[in-house]
This record gives structure tokens, C-alpha cells and sequence, in this order.
């Protein structure tokens, strides 16, 4: 999937069936339900999760929380808007999806 279809798959009731939990977390996000974003990362445990996870946290404001997911994706606390990263984080894990699709066909 790429950043367009997956930014247009926001006008649709329900994520793409097929993308990667992380995706959904940040689809979620995007549809105005932080709390079930939220609900999806908690209880996974990678480095992606816990990005995802951090910039939730920053989202809702409790920078210390944040502190400790980004430490946990082994990030900094960007200095970018919340709107920059959340693109940034889509985009890396399409753009990984993408290397593991073309590597298995």
C-alpha cells in the first residue's frame, strides 16, 4: 500500500483489512479515536509499537510517558509537529512493508 491509497482508505468506515496492526493504530488516530489507537499498540511489544506508542502519548500530552516509548523505539523526542510524524511513522512502515512484498516475489 502506498501513502496516497492508505490517506484515501481514511474516508472509508473501517482501516484496509490487511495492513499491520501499527497502521491501524495510526488509522485510528487519524479518524479522531485515540483511545483505540492507543488500546491496539499497548499490548505489543516492538520497536514500531512502541514508536507508534510514543507519539500517541506526545499527542495526548504526557511528554513523560512519551519519554519512555520513544527510549523503548530507540528515538528522540522529534522536534517535528505531531501532524510530521505521524506521516513520517505511516511512511516508514509502508515503506518496510513494501522491501518485505518485493523481497518475497
Amino acid at each position: 500500500m502506498v501513502f496516497d491509497k492508505f490517506m484515501l482508505s481514511l474516508k472509508s468506515d473501517s482501516p484496509p483489512e490487511k495492513i499491520d496492526k501499527e497502521l491501524k493504530a495510526l488509522w485510528w488516530d487519524a479518524r479522531g479515536d485515540w483511545d483505540k489507537a492507543h488500546r491496539i499498540v499497548q499490548i505489543m511489544n516492538n520497536t514500531t509499537a512502541s514508536w507508534v506508542h510514543a507519539y500517541l502519548h506526545r499527542k495526548e500530552g504526557d511528554l513523560n510517558n512519551a519519554s519512555f516509548w520513544y527510549t523503548s523505539a530507540g528515538k528522540k523526542m522529534p522536534g517535528v509537529s505531531l501532524e510530521e510524524e505521524w506521516e513520517k511513522i505511516v511512511k516508514t512502515i509502508l515503506e518496510n512493508d513494501i522491501r518485505i512484498e518485493n523481497h518475497f516475489i
